[in-house]
Parts: C-alpha cells; sequence; structure tokens
C-alpha cells in the first residue's frame, strides 16, 4: 500500500530513523522532503531549538553547512540520470575555463615548466575532486607549488592529495 506514490512502509520507516534522531538528542528537530514528479511528502519533527517549544514546520530555515558540494552533486547526477549531462565528457561546453588545461609536468619543478593535461576534465572528475586542483599533502616549503598557493591565500596542505586527470 502507498499514500501519493510512496509506500507507507518506507515513509514510516524513515520518520522512525529521523525521529530517533531527534529523541537521541543529536539534533533538536529536522525537516524531511521527498519529491518525485507530481507527488511529494514532507516531515517535520522536533523543535526548531534544543531548548524551545517552537515546533519545525515545513517552512523553518535551517542553518547547514558545507552543502553546496552534494546537493550540486545531486543535481549533476539527476542530470545524468536524465541523460541531460554527460558523465564522462569535457565539461568544456559549460566550464569553458577548465577547457584546455595545463598541468605542470612535475610537481617538483619551476610553475611554468607545464604541459596539457593527458584529456580534459570531466563532470566524473568535478565530482570525485580530482580535476588537478586542490590540496598538496607535503610539508610546507617544499615544493614551488605551494608557495604559489599559500602567495594566492590558498592552503597548500590538506588531507587529501590532488592528482591531474589520467587516463
Amino acid at each position: 500500500m502507498s499514500t501519493g506514490g510512496y509506500s507507507k512502509a518506507r515513509l514510516a520507516h524513515m520518520h522512525n530513523v529521523m525521529a530517533g534522531h531527534v529523541m537521541s538528542g543529536d539534533v533538536p528537530g529536522l525537516d524531511t522532503l521527498i519529491s518525485r514528479r507530481d507527488g511529494e511528502h514532507v516531515d517535520a519533527i522536533g523543535f526548531r531549538a534544543s531548548d524551545g517549544n517552537d515546533p519545525v514546520r515545513r517552512d523553518t530555515i535551517f542553518r547547514i553547512a558545507s552543502m553546496t558540494k552534494p546537493i550540486s552533486a545531486v543535481a549533476a547526477m539527476i542530470l545524468v540520470e536524465e541523460c541531460t549531462l554527460p558523465l564522462d565528457e569535457a565539461v568544456d561546453p559549460w566550464l569553458p575555463e577548465l577547457a584546455d588545461c595545463t598541468v605542470l609536468r612535475a610537481i617538483d619543478i619551476p610553475l611554468d615548466d607545464t604541459v596539457p593535461a593527458n584529456r580534459p576534465i570531466t563532470l566524473r572528475d568535478l565530482l570525485t575532486f580530482r580535476l588537478g586542483i586542490g590540496a598538496v599533502t607535503a610539508p610546507p616549503g617544499q615544493y614551488p607549488i605551494q608557495a604559489a598557493m599559500d602567495g594566492t591565500g590558498v592552503t597548500s596542505s590538506a588531507d587529501l592529495p590532488s592528482h591531474p586527470p589520467t587516463g
């Protein structure tokens, strides 16, 4: 049995899991929304603040952080699923600034010693953070690229390595 095109059992399970986060104190309240074709299901659970009595409603505004990447990724994958956006073709038509990239021939050489990238950057590269822009996981001051990154205010050390597109 379903309601509005959604399984009652699955909606109940989702509600119980989300309510469990509120009951455990992980969050004071939350909103879930599922939308598909002509139907949507909204479930508001808990309160707007830990010490408040104001319930969460469908229009409650939540403070979120670092959500741009997953939201953009979901939107991109919807377009891939709809065959509107290719996953493994160059992103040059949509992001011309990424066209005709050059990369360092090696990490320990001067910044003007570049070669053309092996291939164009794809949506898959963007979604998996392997487009060749990012962190250098080495002690500070070891490579010329680190000084250049530090000079722009971009940190050159992070937890994840950066790999230019290959193959």
